[in-house]
């Protein structure tokens, strides 16, 4: 899916680290070890390109009129007119909940400021298809837009108070001092000086909802709301690989382009970067006093209620009132089990194709890496189902032998995250010097030996983050699960999502908790993550 990378912050970069100092010359790579890494980058994004590939080629191969009769009718007009609202409505009340409650905890003296702004990142654990099954559970009648709205605000409005709060901790306030002594007033001063500077953040927290509203199946399928994947999914399942469910495909990898595009126009031309001597002061708390001071608990204790207070209780309510019996299901230990295998194996498998990447990214920077690290981030955008469809067709086509197999999948869970693992990467790879890899092949060790036994090692923390998030990403993803996992596979997504296909609410419950369980260490490395780069 549609992935949070601007949700993992990069630790500062040392001068020395990327730069060589004057009058130093870098030794360049052996070219045998250099090829070696270059051919691997050069796969890895070749790779990345094959869901994009395969729309493209499959529009090709379709024919312009079999495309217009497949597109140009009403099923996708009603789809299209879903998504746009959903888009319409749910960005702008995630962007105003997201700011409101980031400047609540970063910027007024709202007591419990810490605590307040820990749960509002705390949602972001509990997957989105289980917030879709707690408020089903609760209200069934629960459908159509409204309810699309609802849930998806309440999941994933993290996704845009993560980057503005992080954003508000670096702000310098003199800019503020300065517009205050021209006469603004506090209102005046939130908007014409304090949201020009989150426009970035603002607009790349909306960028990742946007994506995860394109490609979430779960969600939406159990609250009967039709977008473009639940309808890719139901065509796939009832023609297999046919001709609509790809050209479904082709116009929401569209769409996720033309959000790509719109957020790279929305980012401007100006600067962002404080230029002065010394350092930023410390931010000025603005006092809430009387009802206001009353009022500013509402927001936070309603989003926590809402966004947490409703799954908990729902999952307790099942759990307690099933007993025991749900834990003592035979497949419950199996798929946690299969779970922990395949986040595992997958992470592994992911963050080592992101090294040569991150690498020479940083070591040999140029058009050509940038070009090779552009094409995965372009990749990661496109939703799961799009890039299973893809590694359906293609290995049914052309490699028939690794059809619905563990290749296939962790390819897919590698074309789907590897920028996770990519960002963490290049942090950390940046911050190992490069003269300490001349040290060592100056004593005899080859590139590829240096690149193991020195730069890998201090880059090490940065390789655990990005393999971190890639895992717990995995062990939440069900739409490629589906579509590409071994028969016989049964994870705790596919599980909980077989159970809540049952109307079993009460068997999902342990499922759902494992899973947010899991993803609770997630939540905790980006909250830590996001304060120790705004030094708080």
């Amino acid at each position: 899916m549609a992935d949070d990378l601007s949700l993992a912050p990069t630790a500062a970069v040392a001068p020395t680290s990327c730069t060589p100092l004057p009058g130093y010359r870098r030794r360049s790579p052996g070219s045998r070890s250099a090829s070696w890494l270059l051919g691997a980058a050069l796969l890895v994004s070749l790779l990345a390109l094959l869901p994009l590939g395969f729309v493209v080629g499959v529009s090709i191969q379709t024919g312009w009129a079999t495309i217009v009769q497949l597109v140009f009718r009403p099923r996708v007009a009603e789809l299209l007119g879903n998504t746009l609202l959903l888009l319409v409505l749910t960005l702008p009340l995630c962007v105003l909940l997201g700011v409101a409650l980031a400047w609540l905890t970063e910027r007024s003296d709202l007591p419990g400021r810490r605590t307040w702004s820990l749960l509002a990142v705390a949602p972001m654990a509990v997957p989105a298809f289980v917030h879709s099954y707690a408020w089903v559970s609760l209200v069934p009648a629960l459908h159509g837009l409204p309810a699309a709205v609802l849930v998806s605000v309440i999941a994933y409005f993290p996704f845009v108070y993560l980057p503005v709060a992080a954003s508000l901790r670096r702000l310098d306030p003199a800019l503020e001092d300065v517009a205050e002594s021209l006469g603004l007033k506090p209102w005046q001063l939130l908007l014409r000086v304090v949201l020009p500077q989150l426009r970035l953040a603002i607009a790349g927290g909306a960028l990742l909802v946007g994506l995860h509203l394109l490609a979430e199946y779960g969600l939406y399928a159990m609250i009967r709301f039709d977008t473009f994947t639940t309808a890719i999914y139901d065509q796939f399942q009832s023609t297999y690989n046919g001709a609509a469910a790809n050209m479904l495909a082709g116009v929401l990898v569209l769409c996720c382009l033309l959000l790509l595009w719109a957020e790279s126009a929305s980012r401007g031309r100006a600067r962002y970067a404080r230029v002065g001597s010394g350092s930023p002061r410390a931010q000025r708390l603005q006092a809430l006093r009387g009802a206001a001071r009353y009022g500013a608990w509402l927001l936070p204790l309603l989003t926590t209620a809402l966004a947490l207070g409703v799954p908990l209780l729902t999952l307790g309510h099942w759990l307690l009132a099933a007993g025991i019996a749900p834990w003592q299901a035979p497949e419950l230990l199996p798929s946690l089990r299969q779970t922990l295998e395949l986040a595992a194996l997958g992470a592994l498998l992911t963050t080592c194709a992101a090294v040569p990447v991150a690498w020479l990214s940083i070591r040999m920077p140029g058009p050509l890496l940038r070009l090779l690290e552009s094409c995965n981030y372009i990749a990661s955008s496109l939703p799961g189902i799009v890039v299973a469809l893809a590694l359906v067709t293609l290995t049914v086509k052309l490699a028939r032998p690794i059809y619905q197999t563990s290749i296939s999948l962790f390819l897919a869970y590698a074309l789907m995250f590897l920028p996770r693992a990519l960002v963490s990467l290049r942090a950390g790879i940046a911050q190992a010097p490069v003269e300490l890899e001349n040290i060592a092949r100056s004593l005899g060790r080859s590139p590829l030996q240096a690149l193991w036994r020195v730069t890998l090692r201090l880059a090490a923390p940065g390789a655990a983050a990005g393999a971190a998030l890639v895992f717990l990403a995995i062990s939440n993803e069900l739409t490629a699960t589906l579509f590409l996992a071994p028969n016989g596979t049964r994870t705790l997504a596919t599980g909980f999502w077989a159970m809540t296909s049952e109307i079993d609410y009460a068997a999902a419950a342990p499922y759902a908790l494992l899973m947010i369980l899991l993803s609770l260490p997630l939540t905790g490395l980006l909250y830590h993550q996001s304060r120790v780069t705004a030094g708080r």
